[in-house]
């Protein structure tokens, strides 16, 4: 077997149908569209979920829960990811989302204090939970919360 040899396996390519091209081609006159209607007509057909005036699956169904609109997201770290910062370094919004250890849209970013850190580090976040506070004053670092 040579590459020119090779060909697609049978039935595994098949042309694309072209519709309204006379009757020879077996799609012609209506193109497939049927006789007169909404659906035979350019631009015609209903939109997604109609369903001919009938009350929508949509609002038939009981609605559940509650979808707060003034909700915040708020982005959690732990001390164990601050590691990679070097000693002395300022750690903001700005720097954890260079060094990718926040990603996505959030409100505000919380440090947790899971994990040791030994580097003297000044943080500068929204929110900081007791023991994270503790173990970076324990390290030599600072906290500000803004």
């Amino acid at each position: 077997m040579k590459l020119n040899e090779l060909t697609p396996a049978a039935g595994s390519r098949q042309s694309r149908k072209r519709v309204g091209r006379g009757p020879g081609s077996g799609n012609g006159t209506y193109a497939g569209r049927g006789c007169k209607g909404q659906n035979s007509r350019s631009g015609g057909g209903v939109r997604p979920g109609y369903e001919g005036g009938q009350m929508p699956i949509h609002r038939r169904l009981p609605k559940r829960g509650f979808k707060n609109l003034f909700r915040k997201t708020v982005a959690a770290i732990n001390i164990s990811d601050l590691d990679r910062f070097d000693s002395g370094s300022v750690v903001d919004t700005a720097a954890l989302i260079q060094a990718g250890i926040v990603k996505g849209a959030f409100d505000s970013i919380k440090l947790l204090g899971n994990g040791d850190i030994q580097k003297p580090l000044t943080i500068k976040l929204h929110a900081v939970s007791k023991s994270a506070k503790e173990k970076i004053e324990a390290a030599g670092g600072s906290v500000e919360v803004q």
